[in-house]
């Protein structure tokens, strides 16, 4: 533990001004981001006695090693920069508002010339128009299927559309009324898109013209004799009556609002939204975290506010947030929301009437899901430093592991050889820091493999420290780690002796001296340290067992999932499918004749070519197909970073 008088900032040399400032470990990884109206008064509060602060700021002014910062002009500046930050960098002494499940929507992309009802999910996105968010994806289908018959729009994929363009035919929905069949010319573009803004219309609250529009066609129909029109409308009635009564009414003056509750206890906050459109209750969502840091009750409220509309769109954005406490910098976040909807939010507490009930009941809402959640993980929170402590004691290790490497591997009968590498920080998985390879030589056995992949990481890890960086394994750039650049407090390997000896002469190889490891034995769950003939025996109901076979169990989870996806395409001869030529009967043969794609693949032109079926064009086009098919590096789009080495 670092002592915070070591990197205090001279006296004068902090400015008075606002500004967002960063504390650092001393790998130079981001661990804290905060904001301030004057930089010196704030920062200066971190440097007093380490026995007068909060819990949590001690630990995490004793685990950082410097501090810089930013100024600013404005505090809306400074809110922005806080956030854009702390979304880059992921510091993990920040409160990190994270759904506790992916929320489903129901989106309708507007952006299109041919709009389509859909479920989405994920970060939302210009030209589509979102409502919800719904607690499940089947309410959302279960709305839309009742709406189709009178908002008959489009919902099928790109691929169905453009086949029913190709074939001149529509989908099963446009033969049964479900769908005005744009795709055939039945309805032109401009009166589909006449079609979506009525079901958009709806969907926003605008349901009474609908209703009473669809009765006066019916009795109209009616007096005309006109009884099978009549009767659709009837039935169109009662699928819009049927859609409302999923919405219950909550404001009767048809406010838009979105009610946030809290509840929170000196290690967690849960929250709750009720997304208030049109006064009625158009979707829930909400969330549980840990309280890194000592933030007070008005500090948590802005935050889940800036969390719940960091990455949204400016229709999702309502006139109103209705919150028990107002926030922090009440006026700065105003001025933000204001900013990004392009019109007046106002911020909220309730005082009387519905709302105030309703902020109540959301409350309770909250209330229910933190006490769900304390039953699931009683003492979580706890036991996650009791168990780091634990592994510290019982390995004697000179400080906690508070990142955890592990590693497995996956074969069948030492062919499609595979091993994963996870990572857990602070006692939670890290999944984004995930790793797969592909083991380069097949044939050997799980302890060479071993060998190879802890070769491979930490070949990684010198490599990145010796790319000149100022601060070691640090991105001058962005400030980010590189990959592979963080080093573990801790690595554990799937297996006993012979794995932890394979992965020991692979880190002394390679001259690791300053990381700690282990092994995990599946059959009586013995931790194994290399060179020592007996094992640790941990207590089997300790904190510490528990993480260690949590770390993997997960690492063997995601080796097999690997596994079962890489031999599951070798069976079934998928990297055949665009070779010009190669017919479904073809392909058969050749599947029967190799075996896999594996042995096609490392086959010459005319061992293809005596394959029944086969002349020489198409053994060529064959073998030059799968050469350009070679495995390469598997790249994350969304990050851009590999995230299965090879």
């Amino acid at each position: 533990m670092a002592d915070p008088a070591t990197y205090r900032p001279a006296p004068g040399e902090i400015p008075v001004e606002p500004g967002v400032y960063r504390f650092r470990d001393a790998q130079g990884r981001v661990i804290y981001v905060g904001k301030a109206k004057s930089l010196r008064a704030r920062l200066n509060s971190y440097f007093q006695d380490v026995a007068g602060l909060h819990e949590r700021t001690a630990r995490m002014v004793t685990t950082a090693a410097s501090v810089d910062w930013t100024v600013v002009t404005t505090e809306v500046e400074a809110l922005q920069l806080e956030y854009t930050w702390i979304k880059e960098f992921d510091p993990r002494f920040n409160v990190k508002y994270r759904d506790d499940k992916s929320y489903p929507w129901l989106a309708v992309t507007v952006g299109e010339e041919v709009p389509r009802v859909q479920v989405m999910r994920g970060a939302q996105r210009k030209g589509v128009r979102y409502f919800g968010p719904y607690g499940h994806a089947w309410a959302i289908r279960d709305t839309v299927d009742t709406l189709l018959r009178v908002f008959p729009m489009r919902s099928c994929s790109a691929g169905v559309y453009r086949r029913a363009q190709g074939i001149g035919r529509p989908c099963l929905l446009g033969d049964i009324g479900k769908c005005a069949a744009p795709c055939v010319g039945r309805v032109t573009p401009e009166e589909h898109r006449d079609i979506v803004d009525d079901f958009m219309a709806f969907m926003g609250g605008q349901t009474s013209g609908f209703v009473k529009g669809i009765e006066q066609k019916m009795r109209h129909a009616a007096e005309q004799q006109e009884y099978e029109l009549a009767a659709k409308y009837r039935d169109d009635l009662g699928a819009l009556r049927r859609a409302l009564e999923k919405q219950t009414v909550v404001l009767g003056d048809g406010t838009d609002a979105d009610v946030l509750g809290f509840v929170d206890d000196p290690l967690e906050v849960a929250v709750q939204i009720f997304s208030v459109r049109g006064g009625r209750i158009r979707g829930q969502r909400g969330w549980v975290a840990d309280k890194a840091d000592d933030a007070d009750f008005p500090e948590l409220v802005q935050r889940a506010v800036m969390t719940l509309y960091e990455n949204t769109t400016t229709e999702a954005i309502p006139r109103q947030v209705l919150v028990p406490e107002l926030p922090a910098d009440v006026d700065a976040v105003t001025e933000l929301l204001t900013e990004l909807r392009g019109g007046p939010v106002r911020i909220r507490v309730p005082q009387r009437g519905d709302k105030k009930r309703l902020l109540e009941t959301v409350e309770q809402n909250a209330q229910q899901v933190m006490a769900r959640h304390k039953l699931k993980r009683a003492g979580d929170l706890t036991a996650r430093s009791k168990a780091l402590e634990e592994i510290q004691e019982y390995l004697d290790l000179p400080t906690a592991p508070l990142r955890i490497e592990c590693y497995d591997v996956s074969n069948l009968q030492g062919t499609e050889i595979v091993a994963s590498m996870v990572v857990f920080e602070d006692g939670l998985p890290r999944k984004g820091e995930y790793r797969r390879f592909t083991i380069r030589h097949e044939g050997q056995s799980d302890v060479a493999a071993m060998h190879e992949v802890i070769t491979r990481r930490f070949q990684r890890l010198l490599k990145a420290r010796k790319e000149g960086d100022e601060v070691p394994g640090i991105d001058p750039e962005t400030g980010l780690p590189r990959k592979f650049a963080y080093a573990p407090g801790l690595v554990v390997v799937d297996g006993g002796p012979p794995q932890v000896a394979a992965a020991q002469a692979a880190m002394d190889e390679l001259g690791i001296t300053d990381v700690a490891l282990c092994g995990l034995a599946k059959r009586l769950e013995e931790v194994w340290v290399p060179q020592d003939v007996d094992p640790v025996i941990f207590p089997r109901t300790s904190e510490a067992l528990y993480l260690l076979q949590r770390v993997r169990d997960e690492a063997h989870r995601f080796a097999i999932t690997h596994h079962r996806q890489r031999r599951a395409k070798a069976m079934t001869g998928s990297a055949l499918d665009d070779v010009p030529g190669l017919g479904p009967s073809r392909r058969k043969a050749l599947m029967a004749a190799f075996g896999s794609v594996r042995k096609i693949r490392a086959a010459s032109v005319e061992e293809v070519a005596a394959v029944p079926g086969f002349g020489r064009a198409t053994a060529e086009s064959v073998v030059a197909a799968l050469a350009a098919d070679t495995p390469g590096p598997t790249v994350d789009t969304a990050t851009g970073e590999i995230v299965e080495d090879r």
